[in-house]
């Protein structure tokens, strides 16, 4: 209790006095004493496997552990985005702790990558190819982001939840899901695939990040064969996971004033729960308010997955 006192007073002086570009550092551990709800969603998936969360836990640890080449390859494509390499096994555990099991070997999912090139699918739905929809006057404005995959498809999904999701437009009824469900995951709804457990739309978005620090060749939404390939081969897609942590750390830092870069707890929530900018920017006008008021300011906080990560946080260190 005196150690949380002292931690809201003494960022209370800190926000009161720093210049407006200045970032307050998030310390390491967790804001919640006790681990947050875990979702219905993923108790369902874990009782259907007869499994625990603890025995998925230590299966991906498992992994880890016993596969020197996985490790190797987080370590390098960490220091290619600037990350301590627990921030991309944090995000990989958190995923298979309490979405899907980790395969017993990473030579899986190189065959299920191979799989996804002669199978037959597209991105669309009720027979409109997502390319054809986002030519709809209706996302005019995306069009000063066609230089950047992250803008351009954050622009185009505010646009789909803001004039299509859940209603009826030019006498077509939408889907009230979000936009990566409804476009993007053309076997069933919910879908991540690969260590990472990336959905198509995260790979889209980080396309032009990873050809820009890892030469990989960018992903196009007309080739929707390539980015599942893409999120199953671990030689890739363990650059998007990079892209993808480093792309909210960055925002965090810009938007909400807040270096989350030692807290692995926290950016494995905003992998897990996707928008870091719009989180960004919701924290930062609830932190103006705070300060307005004279209240000290709240910091990020993990949920029930970044919880995890930073109660095993040793652990993880552990393996690098």
């Amino acid at each position: 209790m005196i150690r949380a006192i002292g931690l809201a007073l003494s960022l209370s002086i800190a926000f009161a006095a720093m210049p407006a570009w200045a970032q307050v550092k998030v310390p390491p551990g967790n804001r919640n004493a006790e681990q947050p709800a875990i979702p219905g969603g993923s108790a369902s998936r874990t009782r259907a496997m007869a499994t625990t969360y603890e025995g998925k836990y230590q299966r991906v640890m498992r992994l880890f552990r016993q596969d020197d080449a996985l490790r190797s390859k987080i370590r390098q494509v960490s220091a290619l985005y600037g990350l301590d390499p627990v921030h991309m096994a944090g995000a990989i555990v958190g995923e298979h702790t309490y979405n899907v099991d980790a395969y017993d070997r990473l030579q899986t999912y190189y065959v299920k990558a191979v799989s996804y090139l002669t199978t037959s699918f597209q991105f669309g739905h009720g027979g409109e190819l997502v390319g054809a929809f986002v030519e709809r006057p209706q996302f005019s404005e995306c069009d000063k982001f066609l230089g950047d995959s992250y803008d351009l498809w954050a622009c185009r999904e505010r646009v789909w939840d803001g004039k299509f999701r859940g209603q009826m437009v030019d006498g077509t009824s939408f889907p009230d899901n979000r936009f990566g469900a409804v476009f993007f995951q053309p076997f069933y709804a919910g879908q991540t695939f690969g260590i990472g457990q990336l959905n198509p739309l995260t790979a889209l978005q980080m396309s032009d990040m990873v050809h820009k620090v890892s030469g990989l060749p960018r992903l196009d939404a007309s080739d929707p064969q390539a980015v599942y390939r893409t999120i199953m081969d671990p030689d890739l897609t363990l650059a998007y996971v990079a892209a993808t942590l480093k792309t909210s750390i960055d925002a965090y830092r810009q938007i909400a004033g807040f270096d989350i870069s030692d807290n692995p707890g926290v950016t494995s929530t905003l992998y897990n729960i996707g928008s870091p900018e719009e989180r960004a920017r919701r924290l930062k006008r609830e932190n103006d308010q705070r300060r307005a008021s004279g209240q000290s300011p709240r910091l990020p906080q993990e949920n029930y997955y970044g919880w995890l990560i930073n109660d095993r946080i040793d652990d993880l260190k552990a393996l690098f």
